[in-house]
């Protein structure tokens, strides 16, 4: 088992290569008040004087700290190999492969790697320093130093230190995998302990913190920490370690670690003897290495999980960057090829790629054809706009000055030209619809079928270009089209069309109806021939020959004199002869008048026909727009988009342009490369241990 911690600092080795958090290894966290003797503790561990010691914030950035064991003829080996004097060493991530076989040159580099970052003047970082030491005198273990907490900023820092190096340290303790070595010194008291309360926080259960009790020769004369090491104040469910480190005077006269841990022993035999063995540095060492190693057994199989699925994740993330690109030539063309096909793909409804949270690409465009259109056309009223006063001034105007003694044809042709006329709008917006359907389904091509377009932001642009141009080419000629099946509409009224006729010939029997109707009602003193002369008057006569022609609804020469009669009522003006001069221009020409029967049958008649013949046009209309609309517009771009796209962007002089990658997709497929090789490694790593290792 003591193979699993130089296999975890491995794994840090690897993840720190490409600066990446995205795994929580287990490590020991060191957490504490400022100057309660974490870095004295660490350097107890390790045995060597290595990091910057003195008053105030002293450590400003967090330090990851790496003890690695090695035996003495391993040690000898490798000093032989290096040109190595000496059986200790150490090495930082930052300066690469320079071993340090001095501990102060160490405890300067730490010094000057902190203040390059943090400034020399009392900043906090949160980049970390990566230390490892090398030595047959420590046991494996990795430790965390982080930054004091402190309450009032100094120096150069910040109004809210305090918050910055709280969230710092929460940052280090959150990680589930690490164990946190809550430092407090002893002359202090424990419940108000800063560390223990900030391990609480992110440790509830206490499952994994450890106390440690510095300072305990400096609490005052009569008092002694028996209660707080027995855990009687406070309980810690991993236990309360005390320990006694150099004073600064002992650091300033250069006393040995080696002799401050004796000098530790001695304090300890004499003050706390029956706590001594359980107390003290060296089983602070053994308590963390064991502590440590059970830990990383227990976090192992999820550890290795882990790493599989993002190794997995990233796998297929740096599939979707794609490879860079060789040959030039032959990736344009693909990739143009493809776009092309995906386009026609999504028009069709057999792309890869199908919408489920909206209609797209040809699905939209039915859309548009029977619901939209279709709708929009059957909404349009066959007689809107026109009332019967217009009918009537129709029918006149197109008698001229003769009074008519039929309904004239003209006026037929006249209005039901008018209401077709109203049927372009709506086609001509059907087409709009299309055709911004279809530019949509560029971007919708761009964001799901073709990913790799996304690489190449200048060759995305010109394709988008390129088909955008193409149906905005043929945009009017679609439009034309559409334009020209109202105007072929408008040019030659059919009044011999098969549902035409019928609709005359069944709106015929429907008057010879209604006149037998009122013949059935008259009273009976009227003479028959009389009845039926006054039926003619107001029944209309039957159709010519039963053709449904409706030229044969016209009435007799006395309906006109009842016309006549029922203008008269209206007041005229005065006559010439009793002296009054007339403006017969000033005569008031009435607005609203009750029409007579003859106008209103004559209205009646105009009025079904339109209704009937502009329902003949709309069937015809919302049959050949949409066909028009897929030939002039979405079948041609089907089929002229892939030569399109070839003649316009497959030129020699375009290709280093085209496929020009973003910076930031180069930078991100090095990223992932990066990652996915770490994260290999990390596998393989893993993989070496046996299980057996693990008990």
């Amino acid at each position: 088992m003591e193979a699993l911690i130089p296999v975890i600092n491995k794994l840090q080795d690897v993840f720190n290569t490409v600066g990446a958090d995205i795994i929580q290894l287990p490590q020991i966290v060191v957490v504490g008040t400022q100057s309660s003797g974490k870095s004295s503790v660490l350097e107890s561990l390790v045995g060597k004087d290595l990091l910057p010691r003195g008053t105030g914030i002293v450590t400003r950035r967090p330090l990851i700290l790496q003890l690695v064991h090695i035996d003495s003829e391993d040690c000898r080996k490798t000093s032989e190999e290096n040109g190595i004097n000496g059986e200790e060493w150490g090495k930082f991530l930052h300066t690469k492969n320079k071993i340090y076989t001095d501990f102060e040159e160490i405890r300067q580099e730490v010094d000057a790697e902190t203040e390059r970052i943090s400034g020399n003047n009392k900043g906090v970082s949160d980049e970390p320093i990566h230390l490892k030491i090398f030595s047959p005198h420590v046991v494996n273990l990795t430790l965390v130093d982080l930054p004091g907490l402190t309450k009032v900023p100094v120096g150069d820092q910040p109004k809210d230190i305090e918050l910055q190096i709280k969230e710092l340290i929460y940052k280090y303790i959150s990680n589930p995998n690490s164990i946190i070595l809550a430092v407090t010194a002893a002359n202090t008291d424990m419940a108000t302990s800063e560390a223990l309360k900030v391990a609480r926080e992110a440790d509830p259960d206490g499952r994994r913190t450890l106390a440690v009790v510095t300072k305990l020769d400096l609490m005052d004369a009569g008092t002694d920490a028996m209660d707080v090491l027995m855990g009687r104040v406070i309980p810690v469910k991993l236990g309360i370690i005390g320990v006694v480190n150099r004073s600064q005077l002992d650091i300033n006269q250069k006393k040995l670690v080696s002799d401050a841990i004796r000098d530790e022993y001695g304090f300890l035999q004499k003050k706390y003897p029956s706590l001594a063995n359980r107390n003290g540095t060296k089983y602070l060492a053994r308590t963390l290495n064991r502590l440590l190693m059970h830990h990383i057994r227990d976090c192992l199989p999820e550890l290795k999980t882990r790493i599989n699925v993002l190794a997995a994740q990233y796998q297929s993330l740096l599939n979707s960057y794609g490879e860079p690109v060789d040959d030039k030539s032959s990736t344009l063309l693909q990739l143009i090829t493809k776009f092309a096909a995906e386009y026609c793909h999504t028009i069709e409804g057999t792309a890869k790629y199908i919408e489920t949270t909206e209609l797209c690409g040809g699905a939209r465009i039915c859309y548009i054809f029977h619901e939209t259109f279709g709708r929009t056309l059957e909404s349009v009223d066959p007689l809107g706009g026109l009332t019967t006063i217009d009918v009537l001034t129709a029918i006149r105007n197109a008698t001229g000055p003769r009074p008519a003694l039929f309904v004239p044809e003209v006026s037929f042709e006249l209005l039901v030209k008018r209401q077709v006329k109203r049927l372009e709008e709506p086609s001509l917006r059907c087409v709009e619809l299309v055709h911004e359907e279809m530019q949509r389904i560029i971007q919708h091509c761009s964001n799901y079928s073709t990913q790799e377009l996304l690489r190449f932001p200048k060759l995305h642009d010109a394709i988008v270009e390129v088909v955008t141009s193409l149906l905005r080419k043929r945009l009017p000629v679609t439009n034309e089209m559409v334009h020209n099946l109202v105007a072929i509409e408008l040019a030659y009224i059919n009044t011999k069309h098969p549902d035409f006729a019928d609709a005359c010939g069944l709106m015929n029997n429907n008057i010879e109806e209604q006149r037998r109707n009122r013949m059935r009602d008259l009273p009976p003193a009227v003479p028959r021939d009389k009845a039926a002369a006054g039926g003619s008057q107001s029944g209309g006569e039957q159709t010519d020959g039963g053709t449904g022609t409706w030229r044969g609804m016209l009435k007799k020469g006395e309906d006109g004199a009842a016309g006549d009669r029922a203008m008269l009522q209206h007041p005229l003006p005065a006559s010439p002869q009793r002296g009054h001069a007339v403006n017969l221009l000033d005569v008031p020409v009435p607005v609203s008048r009750r029409l007579s029967a003859r106008e209103q049958r004559d209205c009646e008649v105009i009025e079904r026909l339109i209704k009937s013949y502009f329902l003949i046009v709309r069937k015809n209309i919302q049959d050949s727009v949409p066909k028009a609309v897929m030939h002039f517009l979405v079948n041609h771009v089907k089929d002229c988009l892939q030569s399109e796209l070839v003649g316009q962007l497959y030129k020699a002089g375009l290709l280093d342009d085209l496929l020009t990658e973003s910076e930031d997709m180069a930078q991100r497929r090095t990223e992932a490369a990066d990652m996915l090789k770490a994260l290999q490694k990390a596998s393989q790593v893993i993989a070496e241990i046996r299980e057996t290792h693990l008990w």
